[in-house]
C-alpha cells in the first residue's frame, strides 16, 4: 500500500529545508533555538516558532514513514556472542556491530 505524499504546498521554504530542520530537532537533543541557530549558520533565516510548527505538522508523518520502512537487501547486521560466568552462572552477552 502506498503512503500519501506529504503536502508542502503554501510553505515558504523548500521541502529539503523543512525536512532537515525537523530531522535535526527530533534526531538530536537540540532545542528549537539551537536548530534555528544551526540553520542561520547555513544562511537560512527561520524562527524557532516555525520549526516548532513544522515539527508538529510533519513530525508524525516522518516518524510513521521511518517505522514502516523495511530493511533493505544491503542492510547487514553482525552479531557477536560471548559467554561469561558470574558466581557459577552462565550469562550470554550480545554485541551488535
Amino acid at each position: 500500500m502506498k503512503q500519501p505524499r506529504i503536502n508542502y504546498k503554501n510553505h515558504r521554504f523548500p521541502p529539503q529545508i523543512i525536512a532537515h530542520s525537523v530531522w535535526l530537532y527530533f534526531r538530536f537533543p537540540l532545542s528549537l533555538r539551537l536548530v534555528e541557530e544551526m540553520l542561520l549558520e547555513r544562511g537560512i533565516v527561520v524562527s524557532y516558532e516555525t520549526i516548532w510548527r513544522w515539527g508538529k505538522k510533519f513530525g508524525p508523518h516522518y516518524a510513521h514513514r521511518l517505522h514502516r520502512k523495511q530493511p533493505g537487501r544491503a542492510d547487514i547486521w553482525h552479531l557477536d556472542e560471548m559467554v561469561i560466568s558470574i558466581n557459577g552462572r552462565k550469562h550470554w552477552l550480545w554485541a551488535c556491530c
